[in-house]
């Protein structure tokens, strides 16, 4: 592989370098450890590093922001683009100085010969140093870590204190003479717009233009309020054919009587159900889940000087240019996305969709607007996550060792993002006068994976037989939310496990134990063990609260990080979590800070999903209009949370963005088992879910 350092680094005067990056800050705290990265590498102290991010004029094209890859995949890129810039500075010092290239120390950011009255720095060699000459990956040398670099310090976020004093988000940009704008859109996300009185429309109060395409209408005022008001009154004058939707409490049969074809994920080895002394089946399912961001979605677009700007907080600001270049028939170049932070992002949102919307406003009036999604809007227009089913069929002998494992999952598309298919999927697209073709349905291929991400156990058993059954019909929109497949698969899996120690009479930790060889997933498995107290601190019950505990491990997408949780919950009238202990293994630790920040959050989000979400609907449309039909977990539901870091410096970073899903799922269902001898196996384990299971 051929690296050109010019697109990542720029030194500029006085003393700053400016480090240039494809991938985007989702709240993961990705900007500051980029800087550390960088400035490990360079020798630099963290504040001579300034960031450009998610910029397509300007950036380089390094995918999609997603996958716990960006500090794997994207901050490995720059780094290695650091390391390639400091050996071609040291090679230029040696030549200034007239000393060999191993006589060349570098401290502080100044490269020292044999004579160290004459340090030079990156700015007095940067005239000499051809940037743009190519190197290749295998000739680069890494710095290794060490006491003085800010790499693996707990530096404080740079993302924060804008955050914090409401300057940071796209919701927050202003430009002149703005306007703003609401799509108007019909409660079944599959109506189309057969009827519309758009002379009614253009006489409300405030509106000042009437964008329609089709079934793509949008309403524009100089004032948001105005905006929204004209937009909750313009359903009056829109007649929508209707669409009628099939049963909710019919979702995962049908999911599985799709089914006609199927891949077979892993077997090996012949079945050892013949040694079983005991044999268990279950059924697990997850329902439709909403990214339900704290934020709704929202994208400003200007056109000037031939270039439509559009401000995004997307995860792909390329493939969504080129998206949106096609739908407009404009030349690429002249549309260009900016990356500007959102309120909440767990995969594919609405945040594609909506900087469509804005582009086509844009170039409809001639003017700056700025377009946020209603409440409801965004509950129900962005994709969902993927409902999905998995049916387990396991088998332990008598010295309870697991002998046979079978799976079969079931599960519609994990992925729709703009320009990773073969058509446009874009919402505004397939509602224009001449729509474009959708792609063609898809999933990720292994060995990631999409509903079967995580559908390997870590575990070491003798006989596995796993299948995947794709379902290409989903009744709504479906794409990537946070950890995709791995959520219901580790789930059903830590689920079963526990089931099968009860029967074989064997502690879950010493079962887990058991059936693992990979040394790593022991470590973090048996940290949070101890650190939580499992085996020495006994729960006290009482006459209103049943308490129980439950462990989960696993490893996200079998590559990334290793992770596992031991949760204590309480179940009255519900199930709440009132301790969790999580350790992770992420490897080289760049930020041990941000770091915790992603597993605390994907816990606090991992718990929500399994105790509170999911999409509700009839047959006339989604039931999503706020907060009170699609709950999420509030700050006082927040349980103690600790977590654990097992730092690897000497091994590569793995993502951990997402790590915590599926364990923390696994590990709430087990310790329900636990305490009230029920085993919920749908989720999410609402109060009727487990009186349901209790059935």
């Amino acid at each position: 592989m051929v690296l050109y350092p010019a697109h990542w680094v720029k030194f500029q005067e006085p003393n700053i370098v400016v480090i240039f990056s494809g991938k985007v800050e989702l709240g993961q705290g990705l900007t500051t450890a980029f800087r550390q990265l960088a400035a490990h590498e360079l020798h630099l102290s963290i504040e001579q590093i300034n960031l450009v991010s998610g910029d397509t004029r300007c950036c380089p094209d390094e995918g999609v922001t997603a996958g716990s890859l960006s500090i794997e995949v994207g901050g490995g890129s720059l780094r290695r683009a650091c390391a390639a810039i400091r050996e071609r500075f040291r090679q230029a010092a040696a030549k200034r100085l007239a000393d060999p290239v191993e006589d060349i120390e570098v401290q502080t950011g100044f490269f020292r010969g044999r004579d160290c009255s004459q340090p030079l720095s990156y700015w007095d060699l940067a005239e000499e140093v051809d940037l743009f000459a190519p190197i290749e990956i295998a000739d680069i040398t890494l710095r290794s870590p060490c006491p003085k670099s800010p790499l693996g310090r707990p530096i404080k976020r740079d993302d924060l204190i804008n955050k914090i004093s409401t300057k940071a988000f796209i919701h927050d940009l202003q430009i002149p003479e703005m306007v703003h704008a609401r799509v108007v859109r019909p409660r079944a996300p599959m109506a189309t717009l057969s009827k519309c009185d758009e002379k009614s429309l253009s006489a409300l109060e405030g509106v000042i233009a009437i964008v329609r395409d089709g079934s793509f209408l949008a309403v524009v005022s100089t004032s948001e309020h105005q905006a929204i008001k004209a937009a909750e009154q313009a359903l009056a004058y829109c007649v929508w054919q209707p669409v009628t939707l099939p049963p909710m409490q019919s979702i995962f049969d049908a999911l599985r009587d799709e089914n006609t074809d199927f891949r077979a994920v892993k077997f090996t080895g012949s079945s050892g159900v013949t040694q079983a002394t005991h044999t268990l089946e279950r059924r697990y399912s997850r329902p439709f889940l909403a990214h339900a961001s704290i934020g709704p979605c929202c994208a400003v677009a200007f056109e000037s000087s031939g270039v439509l700007n559009i401000w995004s907080h997307t995860q792909s600001p390329f493939t969504l240019r080129n998206a949106i270049a096609t739908v407009l028939g404009r030349e690429q170049l002249s549309v260009a996305v900016i990356h500007q932070p959102g309120a909440g992002c767990y995969g594919h949102n609405g945040a594609d969709d909506v900087a469509l919307d804005a582009a086509l406003i844009a170039s409809a009036i001639d003017r700056p607007v700025r377009v946020v999604w209603s409440r409801q809007d965004e509950l129900s227009w962005a994709p969902f996550g993927a409902a999905m089913a998995v049916s387990l069929r396991a088998s332990v002998n008598s010295e309870g060792c697991v002998v046979h494992w079978e799976k079969n999952i079931y599960s519609y598309s994990h992925v729709s993002r703009p320009g990773t298919g073969d058509g446009i999927d874009l919402l505004a697209a397939r509602h224009l006068e001449k729509p474009f073709l959708l792609s063609t349905p898809r999933d990720f291929p292994p060995p990631a994976g999409g509903g079967d991400r995580n559908a390997i156990p870590i575990y070491d058993f003798s006989h596995q037989d796993i299948r995947y059954h794709f379902a290409p019909s989903p009744p709504f929109r479906v794409s990537a939310i946070r950890s995709l497949g791995a959520f219901a698969n580790t789930f059903a899996i830590e689920s079963m496990m526990d089931d099968l120690a009860y029967v074989s009479k064997k502690d879950p930790l010493n079962f887990r134990l058991a059936h693992l060889s990979d040394q790593r997933a022991c470590a973090v498995l048996n940290a949070a063990a101890q650190r939580f107290g499992w085996g020495e601190i006994k729960l006290v019950q009482d006459s209103e609260v049943c308490r129980g505990r439950g462990m989960a491990v696993g490893r996200y997408k079998n590559t990334a990080a290793y992770f596992a949780i031991v949760v204590e919950v309480d179940i009255a009238e519900s199930l709440r979590v009132v301790r969790a202990v999580a350790a992770v293994d992420a490897g080289l630790v760049v930020n041990p800070d941000g770091l915790i920040n992603q597993i605390e959050g994907g816990v606090i989000q991992a718990i929500s999903w399994t105790l509170l979400e999911s999409v509700r609907w009839d047959e006339n449309g989604l039931l999503l209009n706020g907060w009170e039909d699609y709950p999420i977990l509030g700050f006082d539901q927040i349980p103690e949370i600790d977590v654990i870091v097992l730092n690897q410096p000497e091994l590569p970073s793995l993502g951990v963005g997402e790590c915590a899903a599926g364990p923390t799922a696994g590990a709430i269902g087990n310790a329900l088992f636990q305490g009230l001898g029920v085993r919920a196996t749908h989720l999410p384990l609402t109060a009727e879910a487990i009186a349901n299971a209790m059935g």
